[in-house]
């Protein structure tokens, strides 16, 4: 294999090891936040730092989880495939990567402004600290959750600069974001009830079974719905957005009609398409009220 072909196939590997492609969650929620807050005029400047702290802190996040699961991983036959397990990427790198995007993470915060690099390494914390938390409860969701859900806040405080009577809005929006990952989370975690017991893990699945999880799972869920909502009147945004909040609805319907709790076969589609498409599906949304607000309100 030529140098060129090398690199490229040893940057494909790392952004499998940290699931780039799983962006799609934060970014969206991220963006519409810091638009929202700057009346769809953000720097240019602020938007590139927003989008690399968004990418560095998840890229920490991940390479860490990879690195503390890493036994976990080995001994569960769905997730023995991954980059460490299979001796692609060593431990010792992935915790290279992770210091490496934690330093890029607080750099970023340290350029936005003196506040966010202050709360940079207590947030840099919550989320290393996930990767331990089912050792220890089976809420480890909502912690999760809350991870994603200071991407759309954090983004908001970079417009602002200070904390204010505005962030209101955002804090709806990272709530919403808080149970909506929580929900897609306990629904994922469903595939692993019976190693998650056996191996002393804590979940959701593992403490209620998967049926009860799936209710519990309904309730983050409509809970989301509620928090959502409540963001686009905050702004506020008009019909357009929330459309959006009505699209996701029956998205979420769809996600939950797709599982039984005796059949998680299309567990992929009901975790990655069904909720890549509602952070795309409200993000555009929220665009049409910021950048057409006569032809949505």
């Amino acid at each position: 294999m030529n140098a060129p072909a090398a690199i490229v196939e040893r940057a494909r590997t790392f952004a499998s090891l940290v699931k780039l492609s799983h962006s799609v969650f934060a970014l969206p929620f991220a963006l519409l936040s810091l638009l929202a807050a700057t009346a769809g005029r953000p720097s240019p400047s602020v938007l590139l730092l927003v989008v690399a702290a968004v990418v560095s802190a998840r890229t920490a996040a991940m390479a860490y989880n990879r690195y503390a699961d890493r036994e976990i991983d080995r001994s569960n036959p769905r997730t023995a495939g991954r980059e460490i397990p299979r001796g692609v990427v060593s431990p010792r790198t992935a915790l290279a990567l992770t210091a490496a995007s934690g330093l890029v993470f607080v750099g970023v915060c340290g350029l936005l402004s003196p506040l966010c690099f202050v709360l940079s390494v207590p947030t840099l914390a919550w989320l290393l600290a996930y990767s331990h938390m089912k050792r220890f409860s089976a809420l480890c969701h909502v912690w999760l959750g809350v991870a994603l859900g200071l991407s759309p806040l954090a983004a908001w405080l970079a417009a602002d600069g200070t904390f204010g009577p505005r962030l209101w809005a955002p804090l709806a929006l990272a709530i919403a974001v808080t149970l909506w990952v929580a929900g897609f989370d306990v629904l994922y975690a469903c595939q692993d009830e019976a190693f998650d017991r056996a191996h002393g893990l804590h979940s959701i699945p593992a403490r209620f079974g998967v049926a009860r999880a799936m209710w519990c799972s309904r309730a983050l869920h409509a809970g989301a719905v509620a928090a959502f909502a409540s963001f686009g009147l905050l702004v506020p945004l008009g019909i357009g957005y929330q459309a959006g909040v009505g699209l996701a609805v029956l998205l979420l319907v769809w996600q939950h009609r797709l599982l039984q709790p005796d059949n998680l076969a299309r567990i992929q589609s009901a975790f990655f398409t069904a909720n890549g498409a509602i952070a795309i599906a409200m993000f555009a949304a929220g665009c049409i009220d910021i950048y057409l607000p006569t032809g949505s309100r």
